[in-house]
């Protein structure tokens, strides 16, 4: 007998509209697990905030009255989120609940046999899980303890079925938390081919530029790296940045500057995945030097498939993610602690960035294709959720 689930992704991004324009890994991740459950005889039905397609059965929330507010204000999701970020969320929020009761609802009428919620407005369900007359199980993608909200209120509810990401990520939760399992990310083989293009003299980044992934950090490390190299790396940068919205002036303060060195590159924000595949392919290595506990790093798996080796800090489950010595280079991360409690990063730090720059050539394109098609791909995440949903069936009954 088929298995019965509801993969319920409340997020508003979740909108064939939205998501090419942004980074959402979970939103992608939750399409590519609901298609691969699929072709595993999974029943799978999604719940997002708007149409995404699919090869599962899908039911989209109710946004007629979240649409009208926008038409009044003249704004889109993203320009209302941009300049009155409570009032999105604040709307974001109703859809979502709305959205978690129909899926509680159709459970308990005998429609599913697991509802996984699978994105991180998770907070909003944990309290009415323990209403669903079937097994509730969560995944959440950021650190535990990485916003003040997640912190105050995941630990309250240890005791119900949790995956977790990467196992770092759970150093974020009570140590006697309810694990089922830990299930790293995959992509589709097929579609995240080894590229075989001729490398070229340049280490690249892909991702929100935000202080938590430190790309000054890199920069820096590049720039002091070409300072003794005989010809100097170029360092290509892709990804979004924030400048102007709200309170987040690390764009323009912090990397704007560094963009005068003829070296480093800003290239924009790309969206389509032959041409990010290509980036990475050509790229020598992908710098990775978050940090903030990174709970797992999608690029990271992207540069794998691609064979490009990885150079990150020792940051959350960059380790994990990371062969070092093999796939990569971990870098150790110096910090100390301001007398505000602020994080400093020790300039031993970029030191360290920059000798494991003069090892790239020690690395092998590919075993990090060979790593990612053994550790990291969809059929292999799939399977894992599908047999923990097997799991939890059983002992639930």
């Amino acid at each position: 007998m088929s298995l019965k689930v509801a993969l319920v992704v409340p997020h508003i991004f979740m909108q064939n509209d939205i998501l090419p324009n942004v980074i959402f890994s979970p939103g992608e991740l939750a399409i590519n697990l609901a298609n691969e459950l699929v072709n595993q005889e999974v029943a799978v039905t999604m719940f997002t905030a708007g149409k995404v397609n699919t090869e599962a059965e899908l039911v989209s929330a109710d946004l007629t009255f979240f649409q009208k507010e926008l038409q009044v204000r003249n704004d889109t999701y993203i320009s209302l989120l941009k300049k009155h970020p409570l009032t999105f969320i604040t709307l974001a929020r109703q859809a979502q609940a709305a959205l978690l009761a129909d899926a509680f609802h159709r459970a308990n009428s005998g429609e599913f046999d697991i509802v996984h919620v699978y994105t991180n407005e998770e907070d909003i369900a944990l309290p009415f899980a323990q209403l669903c007359n079937v097994p509730v199980v969560f995944t959440h993608h950021d650190p535990f303890n990485f916003l003040t909200g997640y912190r105050n209120t995941f630990p309250k509810y240890k005791h119900l079925s949790w995956i977790s990401i990467s196992n770092n990520q759970r150093t974020g939760m009570p140590e006697d938390t309810h694990w089922l399992g830990t299930i790293y990310h995959g992509l589709d083989p097929n579609i995240w081919q080894k590229q075989n293009p001729e490398k070229e003299d340049y280490v690249a980044f892909i991702g929100r530029i935000i202080e938590p992934k430190g790309l000054d950090i890199a920069i820096k490390a590049v720039q002091r790296y070409n300072r003794v190299a005989t010809k100097p790396l170029k360092f290509k940068i892709a990804g979004k940045h924030y400048g102007g919205s709200g309170k987040n002036s690390y764009w323009g303060k912090t990397i704007v500057p560094l963009l005068s060195d003829p070296n480093i590159e800003y290239v924009g924000f790309i969206k389509d995945i032959p041409e990010k595949q290509m980036f990475l392919a050509k790229a020598r290595a992908l710098l990775v030097p978050s940090v903030f506990a990174e709970p797992f790093g999608m690029v990271m798996i992207e540069s794998l498939a691609c064979g490009t080796p990885i150079i990150g800090l020792d940051s959350g489950a960059i380790p994990e993610v990371v062969n070092n010595g093999v796939t990569g280079i971990v870098v150790k991360k110096h910090v100390s602690t301001a007398a505000n409690g602020k994080l400093i990063i020790e300039e031993a730090t970029v030191t360290n960035f920059s000798k494991a720059l003069s090892n790239i050539d020690t690395l092998d394109d590919c075993a990090c294709r060979r790593e990612f098609e053994t550790r990291f791909t969809l059929a292999k995440m799939a399977t894992e959720h599908h047999k923990i949903y097997r799991e939890l069936l059983r002992s639930s009954s």
